[in-house]
């Protein structure tokens, strides 16, 4: 992956990143909450290392709420894995959503965008001459009334 892209990814988490203070829910990764119910089992490949800490955020896919500040439904935190993460993202009800990433590999809190990794729902491509974040229409999947699974792959740069 280039360096555009990969900077262009990262550039875009960063309303990802800056959310700490939102009003959605902070849940744990709990793996039976994906047994049944509007949720999404999120396979995410390609972690870099074991260090720091996997962000998975769940977002209403509208151009509203995409991304934005505060905008998201529910946050996962947990520690790193290198390889393969499974999440389990509980979701309000039946609709359209879309998934953001963040690899933050020292722990600090903030996009670093040399060290620093994530990924989206759909895997799109970054237009690295748009350095915003991708559409939600990129991004969105439909949740019925039972679990959905996705997989997102990681970048870095």
């Amino acid at each position: 992956m280039s360096k555009f892209l990969s900077a262009s990814l990262c550039l875009a988490l960063l309303t990802v990143a800056s959310t700490a203070n939102a009003s959605g829910q902070v849940l744990s990764n709990d793996l039976s909450k994906c047994r049944s119910g509007p949720s999404t089992l999120v396979q995410i490949n390609g972690v870099k290392n074991a260090s720091g800490t996997v962000r998975v955020q769940s977002y209403r896919a509208t151009s509203d709420e995409w991304l934005g500040k505060g905008r998201w439904i529910n946050r996962i935190e947990l520690p790193a894995r290198e390889g393969v993460m499974t999440v389990c993202v509980p979701l309000p009800e039946a609709g359209s959503y879309g998934i953001a990433v963040r690899h933050d590999i020292n722990n600090n809190g903030k996009t670093d965008l040399r060290t620093d990794g994530g990924g989206m729902s759909n895997n799109p491509s970054i237009n690295i001459f748009n350095l915003g974040k991708p559409s939600y229409r990129k991004t969105a999947f439909s949740v019925g009334d039972a679990p959905r699974t996705i997989s997102i792959t990681m970048k870095y740069m």
